[in-house]
Protein backbone atom coordinates (compact mmCIF):
# COMPACT_ATOMS: atom_id res chain seq x y z
CA UNK A 1 0.00 0.00 0.00
CA UNK A 2 2.73 2.29 1.16
CA UNK A 3 4.58 1.69 -2.29
CA UNK A 4 1.46 2.42 -4.42
CA UNK A 5 0.20 5.77 -2.33
CA UNK A 6 4.67 6.74 -3.07
CA UNK A 7 3.99 5.49 -6.87
CA UNK A 8 0.75 7.55 -7.06
CA UNK A 9 2.59 11.04 -5.29
CA UNK A 10 5.41 10.84 -7.77
CA UNK A 11 2.81 10.51 -10.84
CA UNK A 12 0.95 13.54 -9.65
CA UNK A 13 4.21 15.75 -9.05
CA UNK A 14 4.68 14.88 -13.02
CA UNK A 15 1.01 15.43 -13.62
CA UNK A 16 1.62 19.21 -12.23
CA UNK A 17 4.72 19.45 -13.57
CA UNK A 18 3.53 19.15 -16.84
CA UNK A 19 0.42 21.68 -16.01
CA UNK A 20 3.18 24.45 -14.65
CA UNK A 21 5.00 24.62 -18.31
CA UNK A 22 4.50 22.92 -22.01
CA UNK A 23 8.02 23.68 -22.26
CA UNK A 24 11.14 23.69 -20.49
CA UNK A 25 14.07 26.31 -20.78
CA UNK A 26 17.34 24.60 -20.02
CA UNK A 27 20.05 26.72 -19.50
CA UNK A 28 24.00 25.24 -20.97
CA UNK A 29 27.34 26.43 -21.56
CA UNK A 30 27.89 24.43 -24.73
CA UNK A 31 31.16 24.10 -24.58
CA UNK A 32 31.60 21.39 -22.58
CA UNK A 33 31.96 18.12 -24.55
CA UNK A 34 31.03 15.53 -23.39
CA UNK A 35 28.27 16.70 -21.52
CA UNK A 36 26.93 19.75 -23.82
CA UNK A 37 28.26 20.61 -27.18
CA UNK A 38 27.72 21.45 -30.99
CA UNK A 39 27.72 18.37 -32.62
CA UNK A 40 29.99 19.41 -35.69
CA UNK A 41 28.42 17.50 -38.43
CA UNK A 42 24.58 18.18 -37.40
CA UNK A 43 25.32 20.98 -35.65
CA UNK A 44 22.79 20.27 -32.81
CA UNK A 45 23.57 20.65 -29.14
CA UNK A 46 24.03 16.97 -27.88
CA UNK A 47 25.71 15.36 -25.23
CA UNK A 48 25.12 13.52 -21.13
CA UNK A 49 23.19 16.47 -19.67
CA UNK A 50 21.43 16.99 -23.13
CA UNK A 51 20.12 13.89 -23.43
CA UNK A 52 19.17 13.21 -19.52
CA UNK A 53 17.66 16.43 -19.82
CA UNK A 54 15.07 15.21 -23.07
CA UNK A 55 14.49 12.07 -21.09
CA UNK A 56 13.63 14.07 -18.04
CA UNK A 57 11.02 16.46 -20.35
CA UNK A 58 10.04 13.43 -21.99
CA UNK A 59 8.85 11.91 -19.02
CA UNK A 60 7.18 15.00 -17.74
CA UNK A 61 5.51 15.36 -21.24
CA UNK A 62 7.17 18.49 -22.08
CA UNK A 63 9.10 20.26 -24.82
CA UNK A 64 12.74 21.04 -24.01
CA UNK A 65 14.59 24.25 -25.15
CA UNK A 66 18.09 24.81 -24.55
CA UNK A 67 19.41 28.17 -24.63
CA UNK A 68 23.16 28.69 -24.78
CA UNK A 69 24.57 31.02 -22.90
CA UNK A 70 28.21 31.53 -20.83
CA UNK A 71 28.32 29.55 -17.75
CA UNK A 72 28.70 32.10 -15.43
CA UNK A 73 25.35 33.50 -16.57
CA UNK A 74 23.61 30.22 -15.87
CA UNK A 75 22.68 30.49 -12.49
CA UNK A 76 21.67 34.29 -12.39
CA UNK A 77 19.73 32.95 -15.76
CA UNK A 78 17.87 30.53 -12.94
CA UNK A 79 17.46 32.86 -10.69
CA UNK A 80 15.67 35.29 -12.66
CA UNK A 81 13.08 32.78 -14.11
CA UNK A 82 14.75 33.58 -17.93
CA UNK A 83 15.49 29.72 -18.17
CA UNK A 84 13.84 27.04 -15.83
CA UNK A 85 16.71 25.18 -14.98
CA UNK A 86 20.47 25.08 -15.04
CA UNK A 87 22.81 22.13 -15.98
CA UNK A 88 26.08 22.48 -17.55
CA UNK A 89 28.27 20.28 -15.44
CA UNK A 90 27.29 22.05 -12.04
CA UNK A 91 29.48 21.18 -9.22
CA UNK A 92 27.02 20.73 -5.96
CA UNK A 93 28.83 23.20 -3.27
CA UNK A 94 27.81 25.57 -0.43
CA UNK A 95 28.11 28.90 -2.36
CA UNK A 96 25.75 27.71 -4.67
CA UNK A 97 23.65 26.20 -2.49
CA UNK A 98 22.72 29.98 -1.13
CA UNK A 99 21.35 31.07 -4.78
CA UNK A 100 19.87 27.53 -5.97
CA UNK A 101 18.33 24.42 -5.10
CA UNK A 102 19.89 21.15 -6.84
CA UNK A 103 18.89 18.26 -7.87
CA UNK A 104 19.94 14.78 -6.74
CA UNK A 105 23.19 14.73 -7.98
CA UNK A 106 23.67 12.19 -11.12
CA UNK A 107 27.23 11.91 -11.71
CA UNK A 108 30.42 12.26 -10.01
CA UNK A 109 33.51 13.71 -11.92
CA UNK A 110 36.82 15.35 -10.97
CA UNK A 111 39.08 18.28 -11.69
CA UNK A 112 41.56 17.68 -13.57
CA UNK A 113 45.53 19.51 -14.81
CA UNK A 114 45.69 19.90 -18.35
CA UNK A 115 49.13 20.51 -19.93
CA UNK A 116 50.83 20.90 -22.93
CA UNK A 117 53.41 17.60 -23.71
CA UNK A 118 56.18 18.88 -23.29
CA UNK A 119 55.70 20.81 -19.72
CA UNK A 120 57.59 21.39 -16.50
CA UNK A 121 54.75 20.37 -14.86
CA UNK A 122 54.62 16.91 -13.70
CA UNK A 123 52.07 16.53 -10.77
CA UNK A 124 49.17 18.56 -8.83
CA UNK A 125 51.95 18.60 -6.46
CA UNK A 126 54.01 21.06 -8.57
CA UNK A 127 50.59 23.96 -8.02
CA UNK A 128 51.40 24.18 -4.84
CA UNK A 129 55.43 23.97 -4.75
CA UNK A 130 55.41 28.05 -3.56
CA UNK A 131 58.41 27.98 -5.38
CA UNK A 132 56.58 27.71 -8.62
CA UNK A 133 54.72 30.20 -11.24
CA UNK A 134 52.34 29.44 -13.32
CA UNK A 135 49.68 30.97 -15.63
CA UNK A 136 46.66 28.81 -15.19
CA UNK A 137 43.92 29.17 -17.33
CA UNK A 138 39.88 28.48 -15.88
CA UNK A 139 36.48 29.20 -17.22
CA UNK A 140 35.14 31.80 -15.06
CA UNK A 141 32.75 30.91 -12.56
CA UNK A 142 33.53 27.00 -12.60
CA UNK A 143 34.76 25.19 -9.72
CA UNK A 144 37.98 25.27 -11.23
CA UNK A 145 38.14 28.69 -11.17
CA UNK A 146 37.08 28.28 -7.44
CA UNK A 147 38.98 25.86 -6.51
CA UNK A 148 42.68 27.29 -7.91
CA UNK A 149 41.51 31.15 -6.60
CA UNK A 150 40.93 29.75 -3.01
CA UNK A 151 44.06 27.53 -2.91
CA UNK A 152 46.37 30.29 -4.43
CA UNK A 153 44.66 32.94 -1.89
CA UNK A 154 44.94 30.30 0.66
CA UNK A 155 48.83 29.14 0.37
CA UNK A 156 50.40 32.27 -0.68
CA UNK A 157 51.26 31.11 -4.00
CA UNK A 158 52.64 33.09 -7.12
CA UNK A 159 50.25 31.72 -9.70
CA UNK A 160 47.97 34.21 -12.19
CA UNK A 161 44.21 33.04 -12.43
CA UNK A 162 43.59 33.46 -16.37
CA UNK A 163 40.07 33.56 -16.44
CA UNK A 164 37.95 32.80 -20.04
CA UNK A 165 34.65 33.12 -21.14
CA UNK A 166 34.52 30.01 -23.01
CA UNK A 167 36.78 26.67 -22.37
CA UNK A 168 38.11 27.08 -26.14
CA UNK A 169 39.38 30.26 -25.55
CA UNK A 170 41.47 28.23 -23.07
CA UNK A 171 42.58 25.65 -25.16
CA UNK A 172 43.79 27.92 -27.65
CA UNK A 173 45.78 30.39 -25.23
CA UNK A 174 47.27 26.66 -23.48
CA UNK A 175 48.09 25.55 -27.20
CA UNK A 176 50.06 28.92 -27.88
CA UNK A 177 51.66 29.63 -24.98
CA UNK A 178 49.91 32.17 -23.07
CA UNK A 179 49.27 29.82 -20.44
CA UNK A 180 50.94 26.80 -18.62
CA UNK A 181 47.86 24.42 -17.92
CA UNK A 182 44.18 24.61 -17.24
CA UNK A 183 41.90 23.39 -14.51
CA UNK A 184 38.48 21.45 -16.55
CA UNK A 185 36.52 18.39 -15.32
CA UNK A 186 37.94 15.32 -16.25
CA UNK A 187 35.90 13.87 -19.08
CA UNK A 188 36.14 17.33 -20.48
CA UNK A 189 39.80 17.31 -20.47
CA UNK A 190 39.99 14.07 -21.99
CA UNK A 191 37.98 15.19 -25.27
CA UNK A 192 40.04 18.42 -25.57
CA UNK A 193 43.37 16.40 -25.16
CA UNK A 194 41.88 13.95 -27.61
CA UNK A 195 41.03 16.49 -30.12
CA UNK A 196 44.22 18.73 -29.59
CA UNK A 197 47.41 16.83 -30.56
CA UNK A 198 50.26 18.13 -27.84
CA UNK A 199 48.16 18.80 -24.95
CA UNK A 200 47.88 16.00 -22.22
CA UNK A 201 46.37 15.49 -18.73
CA UNK A 202 48.49 14.90 -15.63
CA UNK A 203 47.78 11.65 -13.57
CA UNK A 204 46.37 12.87 -10.64
CA UNK A 205 43.13 14.66 -9.92
CA UNK A 206 42.95 18.07 -8.70
CA UNK A 207 39.69 17.77 -6.78
CA UNK A 208 36.41 15.29 -6.63
CA UNK A 209 32.80 16.32 -7.27
CA UNK A 210 29.20 15.48 -7.78
CA UNK A 211 26.78 17.03 -10.80
CA UNK A 212 23.55 18.40 -10.21
CA UNK A 213 21.03 20.29 -11.83
CA UNK A 214 19.83 23.88 -10.43
CA UNK A 215 16.61 25.13 -9.56
CA UNK A 216 15.46 28.92 -8.51
CA UNK A 217 14.55 28.88 -4.69
CA UNK A 218 11.15 27.28 -3.90
CA UNK A 219 10.61 26.92 -7.83
CA UNK A 220 7.56 24.76 -8.77
CA UNK A 221 9.00 22.30 -11.27
CA UNK A 222 11.73 20.87 -8.98
CA UNK A 223 9.82 18.15 -7.23
CA UNK A 224 8.14 16.71 -10.15
CA UNK A 225 11.96 17.47 -12.27
CA UNK A 226 13.74 15.98 -9.06
CA UNK A 227 11.27 13.10 -8.76
CA UNK A 228 11.59 11.99 -12.79
CA UNK A 229 14.91 12.17 -12.85
CA UNK A 230 15.21 9.95 -9.80
CA UNK A 231 13.41 7.51 -11.74
CA UNK A 232 15.70 7.78 -14.60
CA UNK A 233 18.92 6.96 -11.99
CA UNK A 234 17.14 4.12 -10.66
CA UNK A 235 16.20 2.55 -13.77
CA UNK A 236 19.40 2.73 -15.18
CA UNK A 237 18.64 5.28 -18.35
CA UNK A 238 20.91 7.96 -16.47
CA UNK A 239 24.07 5.37 -16.78
CA UNK A 240 23.20 4.11 -19.61
CA UNK A 241 23.33 7.59 -21.16
CA UNK A 242 26.71 8.16 -19.98
CA UNK A 243 28.23 5.17 -21.15
CA UNK A 244 27.12 5.85 -24.48
CA UNK A 245 29.73 9.08 -24.27
CA UNK A 246 32.21 7.84 -21.62
CA UNK A 247 34.31 4.43 -22.33
CA UNK A 248 34.30 2.64 -18.61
Amino acid sequence: MKKTIAMLLVCALMLMGCAMAEKLTMGSSCDFPPYEYYDDETGEIVGIDVEIAYAVAEKLGCELEIQDMQFDSIIAAVCSGKVDFGMSGFTVTEERKQNVDFSTPYTTAKQSVLVPAETSITSVDDLFNPDNEFKIGVQIGTTGDLYITSDVEANGLKHSVERYNKYGDAVMALLSGKIDCMIVDDQVAVSFAEANEGLALLDTAYALEEYAICFAKESPLYDSFNAALEELIADGTVQSIIDKYIAA
